[in-house]
């Protein structure tokens, strides 16, 4: 498995046979926070006859919770107010809260549901947002993220990433599943199955596809897949092994890892399979590439200095640049989509963690605690990193703030996931 010569035993752990239960439902832990969190008072929803659960304020709570960002107030015993105009902000503020939520649920026609929601500043008593959805119970989950997304924008001033989507590969059995779900590993769709390994997803910028490795043909090979219609098509099956999938930002072309001419290199493909360039050279091993949010730079792990290190070449080609120097193992690089920030994985007195390396002026810091990190994968709103890790035995998937102050587990009993990816 090409993409994996420098992650040493870490996706030998992920292919090993693990229990699996089809009903599991992720389970998320929080650990720590930011230093200034905003206090926040989600109070309970009105409900109406028949609506889905969890309720729509425990998912959007969960979500902001997980950001690290917010401060939930308790709020238990509280009544269930239809608007603003019923809450006292004064008692609100004597217990802590800077901002205030309420809603409610109502019976639409067609087993549909209208839902309506306002947000408060509990200081300056004034309205920041004010929303209604109908929707179907389809929608219920689509519609908490949501909201969570309208009130971490309105907070924070950064745009929210829970509405957005994961895809990772799990175990089961003797199989493989490629998943694509919620940003909280929640509503798990599986797009793929396979008798044999599946690796190394990644969405399209418009997350309307994802490329990944099989090797359903005994060897790897690359293919887009719609998710819209589940149709695919391979785009790299040349000679050798064809790894190792990332888009341009326009997600007209991807850069691919072939060993059809001699050690793995990096090229160039439409996304149709077609205008193959190369783009490196030389007898080292050239793989995982990444581009630049403007897509005029590749980042990619190499040995050609002895070990494993990121470097980086201009897409039109040229003298690659190497960019990490600390320590003698650092792979997995992924760029955050302001450009300011290189995820990877470093290699620390025998542990593979998250590391954030500022690209502008060389500073890098350990984000995780963890021993046995692989895939860091950037949220959309570049605030946090996606990665998976190994607990007691079993493959995690986790996130971890841009400060490394908090880190959320997302776990699914008996299930071993790996290989994860963030997309739109």
């Amino acid at each position: 498995m090409l993409r994996a010569v420098f992650l040493f035993p870490l996706l030998c752990l992920a292919l090993l046979s693990a229990p699996f239960s089809a009903h599991a439902v992720m389970e998320i832990q929080v650990v720590g926070g930011a230093a200034n969190q905003i206090a926040l008072a989600m109070l309970p929803f009105q409900v109406a006859p028949g609506q889905p659960s969890p309720k729509l304020e425990q998912i959007a709570g969960d979500d902001l919770k997980r950001s690290g960002q917010f401060n939930l107030i308790d709020v238990g015993g509280a009544q269930s107010p239809a608007d603003l105009a019923q809450v006292d902000p004064g008692v609100w503020r004597g217990k802590g809260a800077e901002a205030l939520v309420v809603g409610q649920v109502v019976a639409a026609p067609n087993g549909r549901f209208e839902v309506r929601f306002r947000l408060l500043d509990a200081i300056k008593q004034t309205q920041l947002a004010g929303y209604s959805f109908t929707i179907s119970a389809g929608q219920w989950r689509a519609t908490a993220h949501q909201i969570a997304d309208i009130i971490y924008e309105k907070l924070t001033g950064t745009r929210g990433a829970f509405g957005s989507r994961i895809a990772y590969v799990q175990k089961q059995g003797k199989r493989f599943e490629l998943k694509v779900a919620d940003a909280d590993g929640q509503n798990p769709r599986t797009v793929v199955r396979s008798g044999e390994p599946l690796i190394s997803p990644v969405f399209s910028p418009d997350g309307s596809n994802l490329a990944y490795v099989s090797f359903e043909d005994k060897k790897p090979v690359v293919y887009v897949q719609s998710l819209r219609d589940g149709g695919r098509r391979k785009v790299a099956a040349f000679k050798g092994s064809n790894s190792a999938p990332a888009w341009t930002p326009d997600g007209k072309r991807l850069a691919v890892v072939l060993t059809r001419d001699e050690a793995s290199q990096i090229y160039l493909i439409n996304a149709d399979g077609s205008g193959l360039t190369r783009l490196t050279r030389g007898g080292n091993i050239d793989t995982e590439p990444v581009f630049s949010p403007d897509g005029q730079t590749v980042y990619f792990t190499s040995d050609r200095g002895g070990s494993p290190q990121i470097y980086r070449v201009a897409a039109s080609g040229g003298d690659p640049k190497r960019l990490t120097f600390s320590g003698s193992y650092n792979v997995s690089p992924a760029i955050s989509p302001d450009g300011r920030f290189l995820a990877y994985i470093g290699r620390e007195d025998g542990r593979f963690r998250v590391m954030l390396h500022e690209l502008a002026n060389g500073q890098t810091r350990v984000l995780t605690d963890s021993a046995r990190d692989e895939s860091p994968s950037f949220a959309p709103n570049g605030q946090a990193v996606l990665y998976a890790t190994v607990q007691g035995g079993q493959g995690v998937l986790g996130t971890v703030s841009l400060d490394g102050k908090t880190r959320a587990r997302l776990s699914e009993s008996g299930v071993d996931a790996r290989e994860p990816a963030w997309g739109p």
